[in-house]
């Protein structure tokens, strides 16, 4: 079994990350979770987290928040 991320299989875990950042948009910004995924997605944070060379998938879903809030 391989465990190693790279490029060809890192978007399995993009989904997780992405609704656990959104979760938390969404109740900080009283806004729906729908709307909190699209700005996500849309962010340079998001296209970051795409690539696997960032390691940013390496974050958890409050350093990524943060990130993206700053």
């Amino acid at each position: 079994m391989n465990l190693e991320i790279n490029g060809d299989n890192l978007y399995l875990l993009l989904p997780g990350k992405v609704a656990a950042v959104s979760a938390i948009y969404s109740e900080e910004h009283h806004c729906s979770i729908m709307e909190a995924m699209r700005l996500f997605y849309a962010s340079d944070v998001y296209k970051m987290l795409q690539v696997e060379e960032t390691k940013y998938w390496h974050y958890g879903a409050v350093a990524l928040y943060e990130i993206w809030q700053s």
